[in-house]
């Protein structure tokens, strides 16, 4: 453990809040949820009741190669985020950036292949079978416009 207290820390190109709990510090990580941030920490043998801002240099380095691949420290697969990748086949679990690309290419092979879920996309619309009547009208004109009077009309 620590003396000093880091306020701050980065781990996987995101900065932490170093006053939380190691498991909720992790979780705010794009692509870590609390189930697979609380397997982390035990992978990583980190005590999950310390708060981040104390742990060791060398706990963060742990912490961080844990986060990066999950696959090579016998995490459970149901944990991850992309099973059965498409273009290598295997688990994988993505965060960050590398996530929000993973899912705008996801988007975009969709709208090529001009699938149902593509074309909801595409069109705006709600994708995952909400109903539309009367949610989901943010962006669009809502109401009755008064026609404007022309000079010498009524």
């Amino acid at each position: 453990m620590s003396k000093e207290f880091r306020h701050i820390t980065r781990i996987a190109e995101t900065d932490l809040e170093g006053s939380l709990k190691v498991v909720h510090a992790i979780a705010k990580i794009k692509g870590v949820g609390p189930s697979i941030a609380n397997a982390i920490v035990k992978r990583s043998g980190v005590n999950p009741e310390t708060r981040l801002g104390y742990i060791a240099e060398q706990d963060l380095k742990k912490l961080e190669e844990v986060v990066q691949n999950p696959a090579d420290q016998n995490i459970p697969t149901w944990l991850f985020n992309y099973r059965k990748d498409l273009e290598t086949g295997k688990n994988l679990h993505r965060t960050g950036s590398t996530l929000v690309l993973q899912i705008k290419t996801d988007i975009d092979r969709m709208k090529t292949s001009r699938s149902w879920s593509g074309y909801r996309h595409s069109y705006g619309l709600k994708v995952r079978g909400q109903r539309t009547k009367a949610t989901g009208r943010k962006g669009k004109a809502i109401g009755v416009r008064k026609r404007r009077v022309r000079a010498g009309e009524k």
